[in-house]
């Protein structure tokens, strides 16, 4: 039996609105009151988003990450970093998603998990990864992102799109709203909570594929000697938990849970992955007020040159220091709320390409089978 990845299925979006009657007998002025109650807490109720209403909301927000950054028109990578993924994907929780594997044509390092199995990594990202034990890490980090439908909790729970009584997900401005409240929250990342349980999870399940553990440890630390220099969270770490703490937990883990895959195909990686990193002081960025998912005006100034431009305003004082989470809680709030406006984030805010096409990729489950025997996965 074969398996598509390609995004192609038909999607049922439920309904969910519910009318209120008021009871019978009841007078004209209680009749009225008991029904204004029952709208208003209708309104305020949870929303309910089914599995179609989530896979459609994320090829709404793909198209706008798409947009926003562009995609490598390379299928020999997509082909890769897809095959990767669908490793990983089909020992996931949820195998059954239409998942998307999309590189994006950015130099920022950073990598987005869109609702209903859309994972976007950047051309930076992989320029630092160094193996496909380290890829298979992020992807997988992500990948749970998804199955745990962090984003749609993080929707139900901050309540960001309430409905009247009589809408639903059919209703195009309601669902158009859900877009922008969701784009907003894949950029911006999520919460401790959620950070480290996709870090538990993802090393879980590349490990049960194979892959060395050590692999997301490694990248990590790559990753947080290229933000030492940096006065702001970027990219990856602009919502995750300190670094000590993360990497403490994933060697903590590794030994309580006797994690010893062992693959880390170094050579294949690179036989398909030849992007080059670059400094962040060397990426072009936006320009400023326009980083948005909308995209906007580019600048073809560097991150160096930025700052040296915006140095006598900046002081050394930006957005992100007034808005630091003193706690889970704290932190669910700063991401639903405050978007992409916690102050200066090269990696987030880096130039991307013009393309939004998606490269289309068919992989079947034969292919993945000869992928794994290749690589001595599981």
């Amino acid at each position: 039996m074969t398996r598509n990845f390609l995004v192609g299925m038909a999607v049922l979006v439920a309904t969910c609105g519910v009318v209120a009657a008021a009871p019978a007998g009841a007078g004209g002025g209680d009749a009225r009151q008991l029904q204004s109650i029952l709208k208003r807490a209708q309104q305020a109720r949870d929303l309910v988003i089914t599995e179609g209403d989530e896979i459609r909301l994320g090829q709404a927000v793909s198209d706008k990450v798409r947009a926003r950054y562009g995609v490598v028109q390379d299928g020999a990578v997509h082909r890769y970093v897809t095959l990767v993924g669908a490793v990983l994907a089909i020992s996931s929780s949820r195998p059954g998603l239409p998942w998307k594997f999309i590189v994006l044509d950015t130099d920022g390092v950073n990598a987005f998990a869109a609702p209903g199995g859309f994972i976007h990594i950047t051309r930076g990202a992989l320029a630092l990864l160094g193996s496909e034990a380290e890829l298979a890490g992020v992807l997988a980090h992500e990948i749970i992102h998804v199955t745990e439908k962090h984003t749609v909790k993080a929707i139900q729970k901050g309540k960001m799109v309430q409905m009247g009584a009589e809408e639903t997900l059919g209703n195009q401005s309601v669902f158009n709203k859900l877009v922008e409240k969701t784009s907003e929250l894949v950029m911006a990342g999520f919460g401790r909570a959620e950070e480290l349980e996709a870090d538990r999870a993802g090393l879980r399940l590349s490990n049960q594929v194979g892959y060395a553990p050590a692999g997301l440890e490694a990248f990590l630390q790559r990753l947080s000697d290229r933000n030492k220099a940096a006065t702001e969270k970027q990219g990856l770490f602009a919502s995750h938990p300190e670094m000590k703490e993360r990497l403490d937990l994933l060697a903590k883990q590794v030994a309580a849970e006797k994690l010893a895959s062992a693959a880390t195909l170094e050579l294949r990686y690179r036989k398909f992955i030849t992007f080059k990193p670059k400094a962040q002081t060397d990426i072009a960025a936006v320009e400023a007020g326009s980083a948005g998912l909308a995209g906007g005006s580019k600048s073809n100034k560097s991150a160096k040159e930025e700052e040296k431009t915006e140095a006598p305003k900046k002081k050394g004082f930006g957005l992100g220091s007034l808005l630091k989470p003193t706690g889970t809680e704290a932190k669910s709030a700063e991401v639903t709320g405050s978007g992409a406006s916690r102050g200066v984030d090269t990696e987030r805010n880096a130039k991307g390409g013009s393309n939004p096409a998606i490269v289309v990729v068919n992989v079947q489950m034969a292919d993945i089978d000869a992928f794994k025997k290749e690589g001595n996965l599981k």
